[in-house]
């Protein structure tokens, strides 16, 4: 792909700037829809308010949704925690910390009856953000909602039912493009013929956002993956108008303000022009529908209270840019899972949006400024260049399978991440302006250990009651839809969920004809460094290293693991990145790796330091596992750790034996010299020990 580059922005925007510009003269609701899809927009129904949010165990999920129902909100966004993305039951040992960590545990149809005990779904909206276990999780909701009394067609929601993205970005895939991709149609063409209301895709750029897409990259990439499926299902019979009247999108909104007002405008622009060369006829079958996030990227944990501006911020440019449905983050994202004070006032920031500031009143102020009107003209012809390229090289399949897509996101993320560190991109609080004091903050936590035991008697309980020969006829059955290609893979999932098959015996149903998919991850050179080749601070940092390689007569060699099922990578390719520049000899290691796995392949390779990247609050188990399992491999290697790591839980660690902990704001050179510090430390160890 060609590169881009934020278009410079002028000091002074005029009539010139939108001379050629053809859609001044549309109104709302008319094609191409720059300035919302609906004539009345937020003036007679504002944006909902949609929180994204799971907490560990379904009944603890289930108060924080009847909570939120109390308090007004109309829909419910569910955050399903990582063993059942990656199609685990609780009681696995792939499972073992991760349990109820960053989202609700989901087993079987009985936790998602008690995920939405009391709940109404005849009146509310459901959205589940589920990809690669999408036809266990999808049919466990519909089974509970059946048995709990409601017709399945009058259920109102929306299922993410995006695999493409997982292969380009956040990585909770299970099988290989090509069989995901049938696991998708046939989700899309099961919902069309049985659930009219709801949406069977919802095709995402937010994870690509945060992997390191700018705003044009973000647009091309979802665009393209949505265009793959409509004309995948079309192929394959499907009623276009059908298709996109049930398909909606997913975006991130990051800190430049106008930009992201551009880019959902240009969105529905690009979609409807794409859906009426499609073949498409009627408005609502050209509508992009959209839920907004504010950009968790733009959190920090320095300073973080400043997190609630910039969250604020972006919010609005949402609500600017039209959404349909906005969740805000919390301001102490950055610090650890998300708190109930912070969650709360995260959702009252859209309350106060709506209500107090007057954003309901006018529909579309933004429509016809100069600047906007540019920016969203030069938007949507930079997209365009990019789907050609995109095409150019196959399509979407092919440029994930070569790695290119990856490849881009991640020189995307090495930019922006030089630009912070050299000063050059001002983030407040972080590389300027910073504070002595730090936030005092009280994280929020799971206790993994014990909600797996839950779960795990849970489990053994359905087991013991069910009918275990047919709930075997089922998964057979599943097996073999899987392997001839006939019959509907959803509805076969149904049967199984419905004889109380589990999330994971459904998965391993279809493990016997696609087995689980690995990659492994790949590095960009030279980015980062030709980023800040002009750099002191950098500069210094390399020397350093040439120092280390001079006394020692080769590289420094550092082994990069991500543990649990975590699979998002941006963080550790960078930093992987970065540290092979400087001059270190970095392996990056597999994805999903279990403790002793990872140590493993650490010693495989004699590594002098082991790094690991957490995001998911899953290290107060599986780093000291790591630890233990390195000793046991008579390996001394000093074991760092970045990432979000609680204040509170830094203690613990370094009892354990970690050696340094790097907080997501660390600057890469600063990173650089402590690991320095830290081998020179271990070496010294080494030599006492073999002088005494």
């Amino acid at each position: 792909m060609n590169e881009t580059l934020r278009e410079p922005r002028k000091p002074l925007y005029t009539q010139a700037d939108i001379a050629d510009v053809p859609w001044l003269d549309a109104r709302p609701g008319d094609y191409p829809f720059p300035r919302g899809i609906h004539a009345t927009m937020y003036t007679q129904r504002p944006w909902t308010i949609r929180q994204y949010a799971g907490y560990g165990d379904a009944a603890a999920s289930n108060l924080a949704y009847r909570r939120a129902l109390e308090g007004g909100a109309k829909g419910l966004s569910v955050a399903f925690d990582l063993p059942t993305h990656r199609g685990y039951d609780s009681d696995h040992p792939h499972a073992a910390a991760e349990v109820g960590m960053a989202g609700v545990a989901i087993d079987s149809v009985e936790d998602m009856k008690r995920l939405f005990d009391g709940v109404p779904l005849d009146q509310v909206s459901v959205s589940m953000t589920m990809s690669g276990a999408v036809l266990p999780v999808l049919a466990a909701f519909i089974v509970a909602a059946q048995e709990g009394g409601y017709d399945a067609a009058l259920l109102r929601g929306t299922i993410q039912n995006d695999i493409l993205k997982e292969f380009m970005a956040r990585n909770a895939y299970i099988f290989a493009p090509e069989p995901s991709m049938r696991i998708a149609a046939d989700v899309v063409h099961h919902l069309l013929a049985t659930m009219p209301r709801f949406n069977a895709m919802s095709v995402s750029g937010y994870h690509l956002h945060e992997a390191g897409a700018d705003s044009v990259l973000e647009l091309a990439l979802t665009l393209a993956n949505a265009r793959t499926y409509v004309e995948r299902l079309v192929n394959e019979g499907a009623d276009i108008e059908r298709v996109c009247e049930q398909l909606s999108f997913f975006f991130a909104v990051g800190p430049d303000f106008f930009g992201e007002i551009a880019k959902l405008r240009a969105a529905r622009i690009l979609w409807a022009r794409i859906t009426r060369a499609l073949g498409a006829r009627t408005p609502r079958a050209m509508h992009l529908r959209m839920h907004c996030q504010t950009a968790g990227s733009s959190l920090h944990a320095q300073g973080a209270h400043n997190n609630v501006v910039r969250t604020t911020v972006e919010a609005m440019a949402a609500v600017f840019g039209g959404t349909q449905s906005l969740h805000t983050n919390a301001w102490d994202e950055a610090l650890s899972l998300p708190g109930e004070a912070a969650a709360t006032l995260a959702r009252d920031t859209q309350r106060i949006l709506q209500h107090e500031m007057g954003l309901c009143e006018v529909i579309d102020p933004w429509g016809g400024s100069y600047l906007v009107e540019s920016l969203t003209a030069h938007t949507v012809q930079a997209v365009e260049a990019m789907l050609a390229d995109i095409d150019a090289q196959g399509g979407v399949l092919a440029a994930i399978e070569t790695g290119s897509v990856q490849a881009r996101l991640n020189c995307s993320a090495l930019r922006t991440l030089a630009q912070i560190d050299a000063g050059e991109r001002v983030i407040v609080g972080v590389n300027r302006y910073r504070a002595d004091h730090a936030v005092q903050h009280t994280p929020t936590t799971t206790d993994a250990s014990r909600l797996r035991a839950k779960q795990t008697e849970r489990l053994r309980q359905l087991k013991a009651s069910r009918d275990a020969s047919h709930v075997q006829v089922t998964l057979d059955a599943l097996t073999q839809c899987a392997s001839t290609g006939k019959g509907n893979l959803l509805a076969a999932t149904i049967d199984a969920m419905r004889a109380r098959a589990t999330i994971g015996e459904c998965t391993a149903a279809l493990e016997h004809v696609w087995p689980r998919f690995h990659v492994a991850p790949g590095i960009e050179a030279n980015v980062y460094a030709q980023a800040r080749e002009q750099d002191t601070a950098w500069q210094s940092a390399c020397d350093a290293v040439s120092r280390w390689c001079a006394v020692h007569g080769r590289k420094p060699r550092m082994a990069l693991v991500k543990l649990g099922q975590d699979g998002h990578d941006r963080g550790a390719r960078a930093v992987s990145a970065a540290l092979g520049d400087a001059g270190f000899d970095v392996r990056l290691g597999p994805l999903f790796a279990t403790p002793c796995e990872a140590a493993e392949w650490a010693c495989m390779h004699d590594a002098d330091i082991v790094g690991v990247s957490t995001l998911a609050g899953a290290h107060m188990m599986l780093v000291p596992a790591l630890i233990e399992a390195l000793r046991e491999r008579a390996s001394d290697a000093p074991v760092v750790v970045g990432g979000i790591v609680p204040h509170a839980h830094r203690e613990a660690l370094f009892a354990c034996g970690v050696r340094k902990l790097f907080g997501p704001d660390t600057p890469l050179d600063g990173m650089i010299h402590e690991l320095l510090g830290v081998l020179a430390a271990a070496s010294a160890v080494s030599e006492n020990r073999l002088a005494s």
